[in-house]
């Protein structure tokens, strides 16, 4: 079996703490593999707040995720308190890739790996829009 390898960005530009709800928990009492998913929502919006944006404006232009890639490393329950770090890298013309390194906050654990693909979106026009130069800045000024 090929296991995925998700690389660490060089940087982790954020930093922040999500508790485990009950709607987290799966069939085999474990955080669900979609709510990683949504966790990592949860991360990036504030990603995103602490440099001045939201997911709808982004210098004028909004954000839709292409592709997303998990890799588990450990379980989580319910009442965990879980330390997500986010870095970018891969930043081009259009988007960038986004890094999630999950762990349980009370031992280290490792939890998950996870990455998003993120383009910047035009949703009036329904197309991939550039990147902003004011997001660029904004990157740059926090590392």
């Amino acid at each position: 079996m090929n296991r995925m390898y998700i690389e660490p960005p060089e940087h982790w530009l954020f930093h922040t703490r999500i508790s485990v709800h009950i709607g987290d928990i799966n069939y085999g009492n474990h955080l669900a593999n979609d709510a990683v998913l949504r966790l990592c929502h949860e991360a990036r919006l504030r990603l995103l707040a602490s440099l001045g944006f939201s997911e709808m404006d982004v210098g004028g232009t909004g954000l839709i995720m292409l592709d997303a890639a998990l890799q588990f490393q450990g379980q989580s329950f319910y009442g965990d308190d879980l330390d997500f770090d986010l870095g970018i890298i891969d930043l081009s013309n259009t988007g960038f890739s986004l890094i999630y390194r999950i762990r349980r906050a009370n031992d280290g654990a490792a939890i998950a790996m996870v990455k998003t693909g993120m383009a910047f979106f035009n949703y009036q026009r329904q197309r991939i829009s550039r990147t902003p130069e004011i997001f660029r800045n904004a990157l740059a000024q926090s590392l």
